[in-house]
């Protein structure tokens, strides 16, 4: 089967169903680019026992209007992956001016694209993209990335909750609560930065959260007062 049929069939529709993601399996929630080597690399796996994909992969700095052109390349950055086998994605930085006293953050896509199979009928073949965080890391950075969700400062300003993170590390959070009722879509907060949510109604006691590491599990949870 020709790389132009696949090409030309692909465009057909493009979701992010996530039910049809079994067939290509991504190695990891997050990629942490050590900024002290050439690169970075994640793998991914067709599970499929007969279907073949092609494997299409970048980088860009998560603008939500319209995408830029990040200072990384992905290599491959496009290929076919048959059936039950595993591939690895290299990221290699080609410049940029980033910080040195903290992390910056960019988006590694992956899109994988079934092949079309031969006949004469009408296909509808879904592309599907996993999206995972990039997280660049100078060397020499100050105190550990593990415990950077302990070091979070959480105040009530008005009907506000707010969280000042003081270390070099960004800290997605897992969960995040006040008096057991939990805020929804906590998100992340950036390095030497605060973000607010809205205080859930009726909402007292002390706060409590757990945070994603950068192997993709959950942290214990830590707790404060407010």
């Amino acid at each position: 089967m020709g790389w132009l049929k696949y090409m030309l069939t692909a465009g057909l529709l493009v979701g992010t169903v996530h039910t049809a993601i079994a067939g290509v399996v991504v190695g990891g929630t997050r990629v942490v680019y050590d900024g002290s080597r050439k690169e970075a690399s994640i793998s991914v796996k067709n599970t499929e026992k007969t279907k073949p994909y092609l494997i299409q992969s970048w980088v860009d700095d998560g603008a939500q209007t319209a995408p830029g052109k990040a200072p990384f390349i992905m290599t491959p950055p496009l290929f076919r992956l048959d059936a039950e086998q595993e591939n690895v994605l290299r990221i290699i930085r080609t410049g940029g001016d980033f910080p040195q006293d903290r992390e910056s953050v960019f988006w590694v896509n992956i899109k994988s694209i079934p092949a079309s199979e031969k006949t004469e009928e009408n296909q509808l073949l879904i592309s599907v993209k996993s999206r995972i965080k990039l997280f660049y890391r100078p060397p020499g950075m100050p105190g550990e990335s593990l415990n950077a969700y302990k070091a979070l400062v959480f105040t009530q300003v008005g009907k506000a909750l707010q969280v000042n993170n003081p270390t070099a590390y960004h800290v997605s959070f897992f969960r995040v609560s006040v008096g057991g009722q939990v805020i929804n879509d906590a998100g992340m907060v950036a390095p030497k930065s605060t973000l607010a949510w809205s205080m859930p109604e009726g909402a007292s006691g002390a706060v409590s959260w757990q945070a994603i590491n950068d192997y993709g599990g959950i942290t214990p949870q830590a707790s404060a007062p407010l």
